[in-house]
């Protein structure tokens, strides 16, 4: 592995560690972002089920011309992440950014998925 790899593992695992410490049962709202697109799902760690997911690939977000590499598409991905995880009962979980700073398309996912419902 590169040293940058070896780095953004490391971050990634000190984010996980932090958030189990401090979870207390909520689920975890995980983010991934590529250069392309930005996926987010609900899990559950303690069942380990995932109980709600959303991404820039599905259908309606081609549709609507969202590629999935700006802003408007992670506000979109949160949008509808969160109304899926309130539909299924969840209301507050913890953000898990996954390594990545709390900036531009992870933060603009954020606040949507806050805007809309969830608690974190």
């Amino acid at each position: 592995m590169s040293k940058a790899n070896v780095t953004n593992a490391r971050r990634k695992q000190r984010v996980r560690l932090a958030l189990r410490r401090t979870a207390n049962g909520r689920p975890r709202l995980s983010v991934f972002r590529s250069s392309k697109h930005i996926y987010a799902q609900v899990i559950d760690d303690q069942k380990g089920v995932t109980l709600a997911s959303a991404s820039s690939l599905e259908k309606a977000m081609r549709e609507a011309g969202n590629t999935g590499a700006n802003i408007e598409a992670a506000k979109a991905v949160g949008k509808l992440l969160a109304e899926r995880a309130v539909k299924n009962g969840v209301k507050e979980v913890v953000f898990d950014r996954g390594g990545y700073l709390y900036h531009g398309r992870i933060k603009a996912l954020a606040d949507a998925a806050r805007e809309c419902g969830l608690t974190f």
